[in-house]
């Protein structure tokens, strides 16, 4: 036999094996629990024990009010008896669970359960391994060195824009860290909060970067468990029927966008799911007190998500400013469509003629950080609720940069594709394409 017809098989022998591979991804597309026969059920042990050392040290020693430069630049090591795991910027991500209403014992109990984590495998085209947590709470992501780097070093303008934003779609990272295995690779990890969360009546899922190469997902076949993450092309013909809150939609991400292209970047995505609303849910029976505690939950007259001492959601009222606003809305500053409709969670509006001194500037605050009433559900700031249709809505995939190799990867694909929409474009062209996108999917 020739050497080149022996090369000629052995090629054919790793694109049957490659082809078998991936049909067989593709009957494995879903959620699987990580018990001891799987491959990762090493490392997630590894990552929970970490975890769990690392969150303990938030418990007991609770962030500070005033993050400093040494804040943003802390690693912790904890050595353990395999393995040794480093905690980045702690004191950070800790600071950013609080401000989203989130204790450090019920994070530590979600992460290091004695429940097996879940692989999740999707139809995307990232090396990334995805985890998530039983409770389908948390996402955890095996990032590359780069890509960590990035995060960290704009760690500090990511939390100023949530700061100014509370109510952004952005993901929200809650921990960056590395496992250090003896004779093996690093390995680079984030936790994030799942936006699909809670996930037990979502019946579509959609990947969205306002492009159409590559853009289309076949269906799983009627009747399988199979979850496929739908793209582009796959939601032609619908629209986010969300009414009042359209205004709100477009201009959180416009606003999101933006940032993103101040860092540079292309290439995220919207992630987007629904699910019907109950009748229940479509026609409410909202009592004063709910619609109080809905209020509260959303509005700050201050700049800040999180307030001294206090956990909280983004925009919480501490107690001595929710009396104003109580005043306020006992005296009928809130617009009565609003009360009547207040599911709906469009902008909180005050009325000017009661606003009183110094509370236009705050009005004009809400506005300018273009919050809504927020829903009286968990993961409330990802979920919208139309009229028909609970959407649970957030950006995702936010460290690919504008480089070199990409400005190639750009002029390649006009060749290829001449006259065609694809995602590997300027970040200006990226950000204003996805704002045109959602301008006219949603109605």
């Amino acid at each position: 036999m020739s050497a080149a017809t022996d090369n000629r098989q052995r090629s054919g022998t790793v694109k049957r094996r490659r082809w078998g591979g991936l049909r067989q991804q593709w009957k494995l597309l879903g959620l699987f629990e990580i018990d001891q026969q799987h491959e990762f059920y090493s490392l997630t042990c590894m990552m929970k024990k970490g975890l769990a050392s690392a969150t303990q040290r938030t418990i007991d020693n609770a962030p500070p009010n005033n993050l400093s430069d040494d804040d943003f630049r802390s690693e912790v090591t904890h050595i353990h008896e395999d393995f040794t795991m480093e905690t980045f910027a702690g004191p950070v991500f800790a600071s950013l669970r609080g401000s989203l209403g989130l204790t450090e014992q019920e994070y530590q109990q979600s992460l290091c359960s004695e429940n097996c984590y879940l692989q999740f495998i999707s139809n995307s085209k990232s090396k990334a391994d995805f985890f998530l947590t039983n409770d389908k709470r948390f996402f955890l992501k095996t990032q590359n060195k780069r890509e960590i780097k990035f995060l960290l070093a704009n760690l500090k303008i990511y939390m100023e824009h949530l700061k100014e934003y509370p109510h952004s779609l952005l993901v929200k990272f809650l921990g960056v860290h590395r496992i250090k295995i003896p004779h093996k690779r690093k390995k680079y990890f984030i936790v994030m909060q799942s936006v699909f969360y809670p996930d037990d009546r979502i019946n579509a899922r959609y990947d969205i970067k306002g492009c159409e190469v590559s853009r289309w997902t076949e269906p799983a076949p009627e009747g399988s468990q199979i979850i496929v993450v739908f793209k582009d092309l796959n939601f032609e013909g619908q629209y986010i029927t969300l009414d009042r809150q359209r205004p709100w939609l477009l201009r959180q991400v416009e606003i999101d966008t933006h940032f993103l292209r101040r860092l540079n970047v292309l290439d995220y995505s919207l992630l987007l799911g629904h699910q019907p609303l109950h009748h229940d849910e479509r026609h409410p029976s909202l009592s004063f007190a709910t619609l109080i505690m809905r209020t509260k939950k959303s509005v700050n007259p201050g700049t800040s998500p999180v307030h001294s001492g206090i956990v909280a959601v983004p925009g919480e009222v501490p107690e001595d400013d929710f009396t104003l606003l109580l005043s306020e809305i006992d005296g009928g500053c809130l617009r009565q469509s609003q009360v009547g409709d207040a599911s709906s969670g469009d902008p909180l509006q005050t009325c000017p003629e009661h606003a009183g001194p110094g509370r236009d500037a705050a009005d004009q605050d809400f506005r300018a950080q273009n919050r809504r009433l927020l829903p009286n559900l968990k993961n409330p700031l990802h979920v919208i609720d139309g009229p028909e249709q609970r959407y649970f809505i957030g950006i995702i995939d936010i460290f690919t940069v504008y480089s070199f190799k990409k400005r190639l990867e750009h002029w390649w694909k006009r060749l290829r594709h001449p006259g065609r929409s694809f995602s590997t474009v300027s970040p200006q062209t990226y950000c204003l394409r996805l704002c045109q996108w959602v301008q006219d999917h949603t109605k």
